[in-house]
């Protein structure tokens, strides 16, 4: 069973087989799953809606991080 991080990066997902793709995928996975924690455990809507951005936040920057990592 995957966690929510894993599902959001898709980490399953690496064509290329490169070390550094499942590196920057696991990496942000654990932060996705950080915010996701800290999302559901806490009292104070605020801060709920700033995890959720920073869910959002990680998994683009996954997105961008894997393509830079496999240019060319």
């Amino acid at each position: 069973m995957s966690t929510i991080g894993e599902d959001r990066v898709r980490i399953d997902f690496n064509p290329s087989g490169s070390h550094k793709v499942d590196d920057i995928k696991a990496k942000s996975a654990a932060l996705i799953d950080a915010c996701n924690q800290m999302k559901l455990g806490h009292p104070n809507e605020e801060a709920r809606r700033c995890a959720a951005m920073a869910e959002l936040r990680y998994e683009e920057a996954a997105t961008w991080a894997v393509k830079a990592a496999t240019w060319g």
